[in-house]
């Protein structure tokens, strides 16, 4: 089970989260929600874009450019997929920790296997 390190990546991980519940997010909207700086958003959205997880929509609203982002089918299916692989983690770890309870209940009991 490996991590996409593309999301996996806080700043990252939060854009993909906001961008799969809308239709798309412009620039500003994600600077003003996430709280970075525009080389940060910008590096981060770079590093998206180069993964094909979103697609870049540049328009100009009357005289005023605007950049909007929207994720791909591609950018879907990797969250989709990095969350499964969480949820797998969640569950090897719940099976493991169980596993040792198990084993510490038995050497308290006084049956050893």
């Amino acid at each position: 089970m490996e991590f996409d390190k593309v999301i996996h990546e806080p700043a990252r991980l939060r854009i993909m989260m906001i961008l799969s519940g809308v239709e798309q997010a412009d620039f500003n909207f994600l600077l003003i929600t996430l709280n970075l700086t525009r080389g940060n958003l910008s590096r981060h959205m770079e590093k998206l874009e180069s993964a094909a997880y979103l697609k870049v929509k540049k328009t100009f609203k009357g005289k005023v450019p605007n950049t909007s982002y929207h994720l791909t089918k591609i950018g879907k299916r990797a969250l989709s997929k990095y969350w499964e692989t969480i949820e797998e983690i969640r569950k090897s770890k719940k099976k493991s920790f169980s596993a040792k309870k198990a084993k510490a209940r038995k050497v308290k009991n006084g049956s050893h296997s």
